[in-house]
């Protein structure tokens, strides 16, 4: 099964050390790269998801209030 969300190395690397960031500061434990890692995917499967439906469920609403905007003008 491939990921619902594919990610640039680069920018899977950054969120990875993102996490060990906020787990050092946030609960002053130092995590490796592989638990960052798992925590990400986890993320990324089982709640990136919603946020992602929600943002397309906005941003439908947003342009369904331009468009009804566009088609007060009409002559």
């Amino acid at each position: 099964m491939t990921d619902p969300f594919s990610l640039h190395a680069d920018v899977k690397h950054d969120m990875t050390n993102q996490i060990q960031t906020y787990f050092l500061n946030e609960h002053d434990e130092e995590i490796g790269q592989l638990k960052a890692t798992l925590i990400l995917d986890f993320f990324l499967k089982e709640i990136a998801p919603a946020v992602y439906n929600q943002g397309i469920a906005d941003a439908h609403q947003f342009l369904e209030k331009k468009l009804e905007d566009l088609f007060s003008i009409q002559k």
